[in-house]
């Protein structure tokens, strides 16, 4: 496995993080996004059915267990951190899931052959990588009409950005919440690509409301969010991101 200085960083960060007993921080303002994973979820379900997925930087395997509700015929998972893909390990094998093979790999250069997944999923993931890499590389091992489907951070909105100006021990130096010229090179090496923002009043107004699931406050809030971000403006304040795309 080649790793450049970076994904070496990469992957002591991630080694470290999932070393420690206490999560982050910032996991509070997750809930945010809410409904940015129920879209991701109801598309994936869609999309792995009957068929050989890939979870790209998989950390420790919490979407491995929800995509093997929605019967897939394999997933593999990879992640660069050994310390992540043994705590995805012990959890698969608490499912006793045999359709699951996990391993240690570099995501910007696989060691898969062409064309050998119909989806390639993750969350959180690309804005970690070189994403021209990246691109590449899934475009590479996905079957011809094969889908990308991930969640990824924005980084426009300038209160955001100064908030991690101001927590950088909170992350990675690499990492690289995704600007315009990211999803250009997206829209290069894919068709049918369809972005979904999200993250504005539902992360505002986070401390009005407990559980986004039942909450009357966040469904108003998030309805908000989505008629503004039919607004190119608006998008610029939005945290996060959807991406979904297929392969020629």
């Amino acid at each position: 496995m080649n790793l450049s200085e970076k994904n070496l960083r990469e992957k002591k960060f991630h080694n470290q993080l999932q070393s420690k007993n206490k999560g982050r921080f910032e996991n509070i303002f997750y809930k945010a996004l809410h409904n940015a994973h129920e879209d991701f979820l109801k598309d994936l379900e869609i999309s792995s059915k009957n068929s050989t997925v890939l979870d790209y930087g998989c950390g420790v395997g919490s979407s491995i267990e929800k995509t093997l509700k929605f019967n897939p015929k394999k997933i593999v998972g990879i992640d660069i951190s050994e310390v992540s893909i043994r705590k995805a390990q012990s959890l698969v094998d608490s499912l006793s899931a045999n359709n699951v093979e996990l391993k240690v790999d570099n995501c910007e250069e696989t060691g898969f052959q062409d064309k050998e997944f119909d989806l390639v999923y993750g969350t959180g993931i690309l804005h970690h990588l070189q994403i021209e890499k990246c691109i590449r590389e899934i475009s590479r091992i996905l079957k011809p009409r094969g889908k990308l489907l991930f969640i990824e951070p924005l980084g426009t909105n300038p209160l955001i950005n100064l908030y991690r100006i101001l927590t950088p021990k909170s992350r990675s130096i690499d990492e690289h919440p995704l600007l315009e010229k990211d999803f250009n090179l997206l829209k290069k090496g894919f068709s049918k690509i369809r972005i979904k923002y999200y993250g504005f009043f539902t992360l505002i107004f986070f401390p009005f409301y407990r559980t986004p699931k039942t909450s009357t406050i966040f469904r108003l809030l998030k309805t908000v969010d989505q008629f503004l971000f039919k607004i190119k403006l608006f998008r610029y304040f939005a945290w996060s991101s959807l991406i979904i795309a297929q392969k020629d």
